[in-house]
């Protein structure tokens, strides 16, 4: 088994060989990066300034005694991060905020910044592409340093042909220009790719891809979609973990399909407690947060994703010693409560997208009168067939919280198709709760929790 491209690559980065490469000289160099951070955000961030004052950092023990920052703070002011002049700032990357106060988030990033994001992609794409073949990516790109374009440039310098594509919107046409473009990889988010793979012509048969491998990001990935991506196309399905704030790029999978190794030269990651915000024991799940370690523009520390996740403390079968994340199960605010117990979409991901001709779907809750009602809108694929709906409704009772909920009579479930027109987008799924007047699950996090 290959060793992951990103040890030699982040050991030059550092300034050693990769077959010297320590535990102890990442952790040492991760120190000095992190006091380099302190440094520059408390004398030139107007935020940090006032949230942490004169601070020293004596060893990474110490370092989990400083505030959390989160994307409320963000939120709020977001150019009273920047550490640079806005004359140095080359992309403004506006994300609409999932929180209570719906402000949007601006992230900002240098020119420089977006140069260490497309020599990130170029390094880890080629764990799963080699000069000569052919990558369609499925996102965002027309923009000049979105991340479809940044992807396209990294692969480029690996001698890869990218054919840029952005979402996917008529799957019929997207697979034409796959075969006619001889694409045999892709970049996507789960459910638009997996699109691609049930989608069926007017004769229902499915397209007849030769894919070596594809690349999954964005989103949660259910398992039940890297399966059916597995068994329609025969290929490889590794995972990417990245988003905005981190500057796209966070950690992806080596050839041993076990969890995303960590781009530890750029930053650094913790898993805590989302409650008391105390690390977790290595190895237990917890809340992803993390530092930027090498940007000047906007750094952040500490930084609350919302993300559940947990470090793999086992060695990784590639022979590496970076440090390894699972994939992430969902997020940290994402349960909502229901009279047999909690539910999470996740759960609902993985018990339905094994159903046949399920393209997407949304899950909406209410309470129009004494009962709770979950609305579940079905995006599904030509040719779907009544018994579909059937089999939807008994893979929803496999979930416990939903099955208890229906026995006492405290839920009901209703199951409603989405036009054809529904809208493509590449933001996070989430259950909209309307319950409480709120617009979707999510909680605003603190950004100071007490450290036992």
């Amino acid at each position: 088994m290959k060793l992951t491209p990103l040890q030699p690559w982040i050991a030059q980065k550092i300034g050693v060989s990769s077959s010297s490469l320590t535990r102890e000289a990442i952790e040492q160099y991760q120190l000095a990066k992190l006091r380099q951070t302190l440094r520059l955000a408390t004398e030139r961030s107007t935020f940090y300034r006032r949230r942490l004052g004169q601070v020293s950092l004596k060893d990474l023990a110490s370092f989990q005694e400083l505030p959390f920052t989160t994307a409320a703070d963000i939120c709020q002011n977001p150019l009273s991060f920047l550490c640079v002049s806005q004359d140095e700032i080359s992309r403004v990357v506006t994300l609409q905020s999932s929180g209570t106060t719906g402000a949007p988030k601006r992230i900002y990033f240098t020119k420089e910044e977006q140069e260490l994001t497309i020599d990130f992609f170029h390094i880890g794409m080629s764990n799963l592409v080699g000069p000569g073949d052919t990558v369609m990516i499925l996102l965002p790109g027309q923009l000049p340093g979105s991340v479809g374009d940044l992807l396209a440039q990294g692969l480029a310098r690996l001698g890869v042909r990218p054919v840029p594509h952005g979402l996917v919107t008529e799957p019929g046409k997207t697979l034409e220009i796959i075969r006619e473009q001889r694409v045999n990889a892709l970049v996507g988010i789960p459910t638009q790719v997996l699109a691609l793979a049930r989608h069926r012509s007017e004769d229902g048969q499915r397209a007849a891809l030769r894919l070596k491998s594809v690349l999954l990001s964005t989103d949660y990935v259910p398992q039940a979609i890297t399966r059916e991506l597995e068994q329609s196309w025969g290929c490889r399905v590794f995972g990417h973990y990245g988003m905005t704030e981190m500057g796209l790029g966070g950690g992806v999978e080596c050839e041993a399909l076990g969890g995303y190794h960590l781009r530890e030269a750029d930053l650094y990651f913790e898993i805590i407690n989302p409650i008391t915000g105390a690390p977790v024991p290595e190895g237990e799940e917890g809340e992803v947060v993390f530092t930027t370690l090498t940007r000047r523009g906007m750094p952040l520390i500490r930084y609350r994703t919302g993300d559940w996740a947990r470090f793999i403390p086992e060695p990784c079968p590639c022979g590496s010693m970076l440090k390894r994340m699972a994939r992430v199960r969902g997020r940290v605010a994402g349960a909502c409560q229901l009279a047999g117990g909690s539910i999470t979409m996740q759960e609902l991901d993985e018990a339905l997208f094994a159903t046949a001709g399920l393209l997407n779907f949304t899950a909406t809750l209410s309470r129009p009168e004494q009962l709770d009602r979950l609305t579940i809108g079905l995006k599904m694929a030509a040719g779907f067939s009544e018994d579909g709906i059937q089999v939807i409704q008994a893979a929803l009772a496999t979930i416990p919280a939903i099955a208890r909920a229906l026995e006492q009579g405290d839920l009901e479930i209703c199951l409603e198709l989405l036009p054809e027109d529904w809208p493509v987008t590449a933001a996070k799924r989430l259950i909209k709760d309307l319950r409480n007047g709120g617009n979707n699950h999510e909680k605003t996090l603190p950004s100071h929790a007490a450290i036992p």
